[in-house]
């Protein structure tokens, strides 16, 4: 028999929303409480969870829930430590639900303590994650009882000194970063997630806090790429645990869970029109709608220009405040240019007016897809064009930078990137 609570932090404070039930996953749905219904300040936990009475179904159910899970080689490998079949994502949410992504807590009911607590990570154990860091992030995310969504080896870590010191929560104690190796099939894969958030950043695109993490020698068996969480934030009404200020819990979800797609979906195929979804979904649920969808217009602009052919919709975030009463646009996160690599593909993780394959795409399918998106024509080409004309030298300037400290390659990858096609050729004529 399967019963899960389900809660969500609000300014602090953990609020029992509802349960999971069932014999086991293959029937397990989602059931709001009548107290949280009856409760003026009751939110949705997704907008694919809209407030009512009756149960949704068991597809709606692990659709959501299933989105915070970690995927691929990690999911595989934190089954086969717990003996459950890999499919059972309720056997995998039991063990990792007590500090997810956002504010949704998991527990499952039973008299099990969690007892919360920040241990200092040793250097050691930084290098072991830095160079082995598939088996070892899994064995962190065992051990911590955290669930990190996503396909590579993750580990959510605490910081309050700016990563001098790091420490690995334990129990419900909420991480504030998030460490993740580098990609053993993919040379200087985090040289360059940095390098293109750095660029990014330069063109005035809104994205996470990240830097590289060197444990000695800066090749890429020996540094990990951190991100600071924006979906938690240290106050002055933050707690201590031990002699820590405890970070606040912001809700976030996806795209794909806001649109109700399950995670295998989330490459789109036969043109089913995920930009429109997108953007719909800002349009509806925005505080500032606005503003929003032409940030993200910015970042689908800016992913195509780089090469990001793996900017699928779980790369893209619904952010929550802390009273859970205004939703924006997340600060972006997961972009790298995978082009370079032979292994990638070159087709888009969504279509670009009607087209998938990146050497395809041409200034008038951005043109045609505005007539899906619903925005105005001139506006959202002329943000096209500005990103476009400044992209190769933010690259470039990037890639100064991070060579200056070092990281050698950055500079090689920098020309390669602002030498792609889509970001040399000329602007279409009309």
């Amino acid at each position: 028999m399967v019963e899960l609570d389900v809660s969500i932090e609000r300014r602090g404070v953990q609020i029992s929303v509802g349960k999971i039930i069932g014999e086991s996953h293959l029937d397990a749905r989602f059931k709001y409480n009548e107290d949280y219904l009856s409760d003026t300040d009751a939110i949705p936990i997704s907008v694919s969870l809209p407030l009512q009475e009756q149960f949704f179904s068991v597809v709606t159910t692990r659709t959501f829930f299933e989105g915070l899970l970690p995927e691929g080689f990690s999911r595989r490998a934190l089954a086969i430590n717990m003996h459950e079949d890999e499919d059972d994502y309720i056997a995998i949410l039991k063990e990792l639900g007590s500090e997810c992504l956002g504010a949704i807590q998991i527990l499952d009911g039973s008299d099990r303590i969690y007892k919360n607590e920040y241990r200092e990570l040793s250097l050691d154990r930084i290098k072991e994650l830095a160079k082995e860091g598939a088996t070892k992030s899994t064995d962190l995310l065992i051990e911590t009882h955290l669930s990190l969504t996503g396909a590579s080896g993750k580990v959510g870590v605490y910081s309050n000194d700016d990563g001098k010191t790091w420490y690995l929560p334990v129990g419900c104690a909420p991480s504030t970063h998030i460490l993740k190796q580098s990609h053993v099939r993919l040379n200087d894969i985090v040289v360059n997630e940095q390098l293109v958030l750095l660029a990014a950043k330069k063109l005035g695109i809104d994205v996470v806090d990240s830097k590289i993490i060197d444990t000695g020698s800066k090749r890429d068996d020996a540094i990990l790429f951190s991100t600071k969480r924006y979906d938690r934030i240290i106050n002055l009404d933050s707690q201590l645990i031990g002699n820590l200020p405890c970070p606040l819990r912001l809700h976030q979800e996806d795209f794909s869970q806001a649109l109700g797609i399950p995670s295998k979906l989330k490459y789109e195929k036969a043109n089913k029109g995920y930009m429109r979804l997108i953007f719909d979904l800002i349009r509806h649920v925005s505080s500032n709608p606005i503003e929003d969808q032409l940030k993200l217009w910015d970042r689908v602009v800016y992913n195509y220009l780089i090469g990001n052919t793996d900017a699928h919709i779980k790369n893209y975030s619904l952010l929550y405040n802390s009273d859970l009463n205004s939703v924006r646009l997340s600060p972006a996160y997961d972009m790298i240019s995978t082009i370079i690599y032979k292994e990638s593909t070159k087709s888009m993780s969504f279509s670009v007016g009607g087209e998938y394959i990146i050497d395809n795409i041409t200034d008038e399918h951005f043109r045609r897809a505005l007539k899906d998106v619903h925005l105005g024509e001139r506006l959202a080409m002329d943000r096209y064009y500005n990103i476009k004309d400044r992209v190769g030298s933010a690259i470039k300037e990037a890639g100064e930078e991070l060579a200056a400290s070092g990281y050698d390659n950055a500079a090689i990858l920098a020309d390669k990137i602002a030498a792609f096609p889509q970001i040399t050729k000329k602007k279409d004529t009309i």
